[in-house]
């Protein structure tokens, strides 16, 4: 935690209430694609406070959430036809996306990788691969989650290791056809930035359409326009079933979400997904803000040019 106070900021500039000023590198924890205060995120916002600031979407709906929806179908690069589902949190997401591979499939059964961060609330707890500072003093944890480790040059394990260790699990700990979901994020954060290898992402694939597991990718903190595409699937040929985004999806607003296949995203009972602040209409209106800057502002190229340049320095 800084030891200052945050009185402005504006783009990629933080001023505390001292008057120093500060490159902000943290972004909210990347949460600020964007940057502070993009004026066309904050026009947004300020239009939807004109008209109204919260409805609960699942008891009076709202058309800005259909045309993010429609938006965000159009641009993942899931599996199939897509559908989205609007939340509050990455965790809840994540949550929510073990849900509803859990009631496509009957089965309980979640694997994820040491190193992965997926949240702080329960299940996101027992799936996140790091204890400390995350699960102590918080346990037990909900059970049926299976850890493997997470392809990494540095600690010496590579993608055969992770996939061996998937079929260890299958031997001695539970059969596939238990086996709900295997999710993943295509660049751990907390892991130590590393990035899936394409071998590993394919053969993931292979292994879900072989015995029936949803393919999560956690695209929470790797989403819009951070690796040089929007999302860090879009690097990738094999396309996941399910795709959790959050954080710079609405530039500073909490909103959070699900995209997936439709037939996968259909399979819980209705009222079995939503929240009271689900997909608010001011984060809605501010995340349609959002993929029109990255548009119109060409941050993925942007992106591209930024890490060209680190990487020749």
């Amino acid at each position: 935690m800084c030891n200052f106070f945050a009185q402005s900021a504006e783009n990629a500039t933080l001023k505390d209430v001292e008057g120093n000023e500060y490159i902000d590198f943290a972004a909210g924890i990347a949460v600020l694609n964007t940057g502070h205060r993009h004026p066309d995120l904050v026009a947004a916002v300020e239009q939807q406070l004109q008209q109204f600031t919260h409805t609960a979407y699942q008891i009076v709906p709202y058309e800005s959430y259909v045309t993010l929806a429609e938006k965000i179908n159009a641009l993942a690069p899931v599996s199939g036809q897509a559908k989205t589902a609007f939340f509050t949190t990455g965790a809840e997401a994540v949550e929510n996306a073990v849900k509803i591979a859990r009631a496509h499939t009957g089965r309980p059964g979640v694997i994820a990788f040491s190193g992965g961060f997926h949240g702080r609330t329960y299940m996101t707890m027992a799936l996140t691969g790091k204890v400390a500072p995350y699960k102590i003093g918080f346990g037990p944890f909900p059970g049926s989650v299976y850890h493997v480790p997470y392809p990494s040059d540095l600690h010496g394990i590579s993608t055969q290791d992770s996939l061996d260790a998937i079929e260890r699990l299958f031997k001695s700990d539970i059969e596939a056809k238990q086996v709900a979901a295997i999710i993943f994020e295509p660049v751990q954060g907390e892991g130590g930035f590393n990035v899936a290898p394409k071998e590993l992402v394919a053969a993931i694939r292979r292994l879900c359409d072989e015995h029936g597991i949803v393919m999560i990718a956690d695209e929470v903190q790797s989403g819009f326009a951070r690796t040089g595409k929007l999302f860090a699937m879009d690097h990738y040929a094999d396309k996941p079933d399910l795709m959790t985004m959050a954080k710079s999806l609405a530039g500073g607003m909490p909103l959070s979400g699900v995209v997936g296949n439709a037939n996968i995203m259909d399979a819980p009972a209705p009222g079995g997904l939503g929240g009271t602040y689900a997909g608010n209409p001011l984060a809605v209106a501010a995340a349609h803000a959002v993929l029109n800057i990255i548009d119109k502002e060409s941050l993925c190229e942007r992106a591209n040019q930024l890490g060209q340049r680190l990487k020749t320095r």
